[in-house]
């Protein structure tokens, strides 16, 4: 593939950034291009000091965009229209939201936030990429074997507490100490009965608080991670304690309120290789959320696998301080953290 790809040359001249096509530009005596000329008298300004104090200012941020656009675009080819498609809609629910002028102010114009963000898509492809690579088999597999199981199908019945931020502390122990009572009531009415399931499903209508699963039972359907919300991770979490056809006996708290969980059945465990990609993902997000070096490294990588080569010599050293400053900076920031 490296032989195939195209490498970044930086040229330390902007001269073809400076002419448009077809126009006389005037030329100094020294054989140099004016960009500005004045009344006799006055210097002009020339191409050359111009690119030099572009370069000072300015040069790292528009090369360092320039050299990933150029990669990016062809590395993920497949996926630019996406990534057009999610700048646009981000730009708009931004405009939407906080109006076009504060949009302009932050990005400089709407067309430049919209590149900011596709380049940005692009750029968080490859570091997620490059995570991956970072991931070993031995850490696939420990994270299958503790964290990934079948399906659970589970009912639950949910009892509010009613308590509110202007609740006083009284108020609010009391309300709570009534809302698990009916749940250690609704315990007892199961330990009583005959058909556990059966039962379960009519208590539901009775008292859950739930007005989307009450009138079916409080089923909440077959349920993994990620299914629901995690105000559900308590009940997710009590379910896989339980085995097929046993209910809970104490109370589960949640940020919801207090509940009683039936689980019915459960499916087999996914195999491993259903599972490996979406396994990889995560602890690639992991790591890159543990160590924020490696968002710096990973598009660093890329642009050296590319061929990037930077000929002008201040700009190739502002380049390597400006990598080697980002990494210190944020082991700094961990460190302190």
């Amino acid at each position: 593939m490296k032989n195939k790809t195209k490498k970044i040359v930086i040229l330390g001249a902007c001269t073809l950034l400076l002419c448009g096509c077809g126009k006389t530009i005037p030329t100094l005596s020294d054989g140099s291009q004016a960009v500005v000329s004045f009344n006799e008298g006055t210097e002009s300004i020339s191409a050359d000091q111009l690119y030099a104090k572009m370069k000072e200012n300015y040069s790292l941020n528009a090369i360092i965009s320039l050299m990933d656009t150029e990669i990016l675009e062809q590395k993920y080819a497949d996926d630019l229209e996406d990534a057009k498609e999610e700048a646009e809609n981000t730009i708009k629910s931004m405009i939407d939201t906080y109006g076009e002028t504060t949009v302009i102010s932050y990005y400089g114009s709407v067309d430049a936030g919209k590149e900011t963000i596709y380049l940005g898509t692009l750029r968080n492809k490859a570091i997620l990429d490059y995570g991956k690579s970072l991931v070993t088999e031995d850490e696939i597999k420990g994270y299958y074997d503790k964290n990934i199981y079948g399906d659970v199908t589970v009912d639950h019945i949910l009892v509010k507490t009613g308590v509110t931020d202007e609740t006083s502390e009284e108020d609010k122990e009391k309300l709570e100490t009534e809302a698990k009572n009916e749940i250690n009531e609704i315990i007892e009415k199961l330990n009583a009965a005959e058909d556990k399931l059966a039962t379960f499903k009519e208590l539901a209508k009775e008292y859950s608080d739930d007005e989307a699963t009450k009138n079916n039972g409080g089923s909440l359907g077959a349920i993994n991670t990620g299914t629901l919300s995690s105000s559900y991770d308590e009940i997710l979490k009590a379910a896989r304690n339980l085995k097929d056809g046993e209910y809970s006996t104490s109370v589960i708290t949640t940020s919801l309120g207090y509940h009683v969980i039936f689980r019915e059945s459960s499916a087999e465990k996914p195999a491993l290789e259903d599972k490996k990609e979406e396994i990889t993902e995560t602890l690639a997000n992991q790591k890159i959320s543990e160590d924020q070096t490696i968002q710096v490294t990973a598009l660093d990588e890329l642009r050296k696998e590319y061929g990037m080569k930077i000929n002008d010599s201040d700009i190739a050293k502002k380049y390597s301080d400006y990598i080697a400053n980002q990494i210190a900076s944020i082991k700094a920031n961990s460190s302190s953290n």
